[in-house]
């Protein structure tokens, strides 16, 4: 599976992705506006080793996908779709703190809803959000999604419970947004 947006392309992880996994699942510039604590190699090695085979499931839980560049198969980030029920989905994402400020988060999770609302017909998509994380914040608000409300306590992480803003869009607010141009349209496939 290979997702395209105008920045970035958002691939299947492999085993050979570990290190760059690793430079980012456990730096603490990135793990601290994450729901879990920095990895080790040992710990990102079994994370990775549960990506790709639950990625080779028929009826996958999850769409954790590497983020690399157009011309560069370096994994800079990840991304997440997760179903929950029959018509939502939790959209997820990190970049490696060496390539924030480009736009990669922005791009990658536009490529995400357009297969959340395409390709899986869900309904609605959240994300919940750190309320110090101003930068992950302004992606959601940058691509329609609307602030809901706070959710107390809702991560155990780096030692301390931390409440977590929740932001949603819906399947016609997107489309509205596509209609508008407010979106750019996926890339053209290569001739």
């Amino acid at each position: 599976m290979e997702l395209s947006g105008q920045l970035t392309v958002l691939r299947e992880f492999r085993i050979s992705d570990l290190d760059d996994y690793l430079a980012i699942a456990g730096d603490d510039r990135v793990t601290s506006w994450m729901a879990f604590d920095s990895y080790d190699r040992t710990k990102a090695e079994q994370n990775l080793a549960g990506i790709v085979q639950r990625s080779a499931l028929e009826d996958r839980p999850d769409y954790m996908l590497a983020i690399t560049r157009p011309n560069d198969d370096r994994v800079i980030g990840f991304g997440r779709i997760a179903p929950s029920g029959s018509t939502a989905a939790k959209l997820g994402y990190a970049i490696g703190a060496d390539h924030w400020g480009h736009g990669y988060a922005t791009d990658a999770a536009r490529a995400l809803l357009r297969f959340a609302f395409g390709t899986l017909g869900r309904h609605r998509v959240t994300a919940a959000i750190g309320p110090e994380n101003e930068a992950s914040i302004a992606v959601v608000k940058r691509i329609g999604f609307t602030y809901e409300g706070q959710l107390r306590d809702h991560v155990f992480t780096n030692g301390a419970w931390r409440d977590s803003r929740l932001y949603s869009l819906l399947d016609h607010e997107y489309a509205d947004r596509a209609t508008l141009g407010a979106w750019p349209p996926p890339p053209s496939p290569p001739s």
